[in-house]
């Protein structure tokens, strides 16, 4: 079945997807955001983050707000075209079972 070939191994797991879905809707968001909307920990969230940007799906830039450093992340081009395919693909897959 083309459509198990298509989805991205990155992608499977549930926090990294969930990254790249909340980016491809908002431009950018803090850790500290991510952190609140995914409730997970610092350590799994760093760890999921690190792998995107490895990947080259996210990019970061880092600032700082009242004086105090703040992490900004967002979708690469090759993250939304790797999240869309993804999309696609589970799409394909949950047709193909109706």
């Amino acid at each position: 079945m083309k459509a198990l070939a298509d989805l991205d191994p990155v992608l499977e797991h549930r926090v990294r997807l969930a990254i790249c879905v909340i980016l491809a809707k908002y431009e950018e968001i803090s850790f500290s955001l991510f952190k609140e909307q995914l409730q997970v920990t610092d350590g799994n969230l760093g760890a999921q983050l690190r792998r995107l940007e490895e990947q080259g799906y996210i990019a970061l830039r880092k600032d700082f707000v009242e004086r105090k450093p703040v992490t900004w992340y967002r979708l690469t081009e090759s993250g939304r075209e790797a999240l869309n395919k993804h999309l696609q693909a589970l799409q394909q897959l949950i047709a193909a079972a109706e």
